[in-house]
């Protein structure tokens, strides 16, 4: 047995289903991807539900799972994972928001949800973060940019819950939504209240800010409103390597990913959406001269699923395949390629269908199928299974699990 690390190389929504475009095919089928088709050649396929047969996984449910940690048991909101993965330090017990900028007009109503697609909010989040007080409830506020649009807000105090509503309308026309509570708890209540102070005090703040006052004069839309949704408190996880004896990295330009890997204890290797694939690689080959597991995570081809665009997302999976030839040359390290759940285009959403599996690595069945895609991996010897055994499978294969009875 030569394998002794795992790289779990995911690439986000892979799966697909038929598209005319392709006379019937997925756009894995219609792929060239020599590299994807000699790991599968070279390895055990299969098929696999990333949390449970039927059901449409998010990418955070569906990570969890793949590492080990039932969602059943772990999730609680998606925003306490945003919250770590732009580096705010999430604790048990802080409540953790999704936050987008936009921009609302002088009658108050929401004109454009990404305010103009800013790339750079550093400046403006720094503003909010140190202007905003909310001492007279006792609580203090973390808020950090994420990529674009994005960022995240944490709330830290006693006497929060989760139990809270969006001001996000989700369209455009309308002004922000009042935030209320979502049970009959005071906590609640009193949460709800300072979530709308918190809106408030943050758009006093942004509503002539420098960096929005330049933004139109320039004709562009300011980033004058914070929008926060997907409230959760932030769970308590056994680590990574009290869990599975190993030490790990994670490596995703994705938020909510690299928030899910550092929530779970792996080391987060700083990596940007234009970071190119090949240096992603790099980046992914040097933690295994000290680490034991990385998760890779590649996110495009789930966003080309989202728009609807197969001739897009086939050639990002060209792309992913010429990047990961370094990896086929490495024998020290069990391979699982796979995805957190299948984006279709003609769905445009998250869909329950399985995902295609490979394991490549010395001690694996070696099967019969010599292409990666959704329909040759089903032929596969590892069948179906549900993204709660890939850990377990691929630390058997390493030699690092323990007898289960005498």
């Amino acid at each position: 047995m030569t394998a002794s690390k795992i790289l779990l190389l995911i690439i986000d929504g892979v799966g697909d289903r038929p598209c005319a475009c392709f006379g019937g095919k997925t756009p894995l089928q219609a792929a060239s991807i020599p590299n994807l088709d000699r790991l599968a050649a070279d390895g055990i396929c299969g098929i696999m539900d990333p949390v449970a047969p039927g059901i449409r996984a998010g990418s955070d449910t569906a990570h969890l799972s793949l590492l080990g940690y039932e969602p059943q048991k772990y999730y609680t909101g998606r925003g306490p994972l945003e919250a770590a993965g732009v580096g705010i330090a999430m604790k048990p017990g802080m409540i953790g928001f999704r936050a987008n900028y936009s921009t609302v007009d002088d009658d108050g109503l929401v004109i454009d949800r990404r305010a103009g697609r800013i790339e750079d909010t550093t400046e403006i989040s720094r503003a909010v973060k140190e202007g905003v007080d909310l001492s007279k409830y006792g609580v203090t506020i973390e808020f950090e940019p994420g990529t674009g649009h994005r960022a995240a807000l944490a709330l830290k105090g006693d006497g929060l819950s989760a139990a809270v509503s969006t001001n996000d309308p989700k369209k455009t026309g309308v002004a922000p939504l009042v935030i209320v509570p979502e049970d009959d708890t005071p906590e609640a209540k009193r949460t709800a209240e300072i979530c709308n102070e918190f809106s408030r005090q943050a758009y006093e703040i942004l509503k002539n800010h420098p960096v929005n006052l330049a933004r139109k004069a320039e004709g562009k839309n300011p980033a004058n409103v914070v929008l926060i949704r997907g409230a959760g408190e932030m769970g308590v996880y056994e680590t990574f390597e009290e869990k599975h004896e190993l030490s790990g990295s994670v490596v995703a330009s994705a938020a909510l990913i690299a928030g899910i890997g550092s929530s779970v204890g792996l080391e987060r290797i700083p990596v940007l959406p234009s970071t190119p694939l090949d240096e992603q690689v790099q980046l992914v080959l040097k933690q295994f001269e000290t680490k034991d597991f990385v998760l890779f995570n590649i996110k495009n081809a789930d966003e080309y699923g989202h728009d609807g665009k197969a001739e897009e997302k086939k050639a990002f999976l060209e792309k992913i395949d010429a990047a990961i030839l370094p990896f086929l040359e490495r024998t020290d390290i069990m391979i699982a390629v796979c995805g957190d759940h299948s984006t279709p285009c003609s769905v445009k959403d998250h869909s329950a269908d399985p995902v295609p599996l490979i394991i490549r690595g010395d001690g694996c069945r070696v099967d019969n199928v010599s292409a990666y895609d959704e329909i040759s991996c089903a032929a596969g010897a590892m069948c179906r299974i549900s993204g709660a055994y890939l850990m377990p499978v691929l630390l058997d294969l390493i030699d690092k699990t323990h007898k289960y009875g005498a």
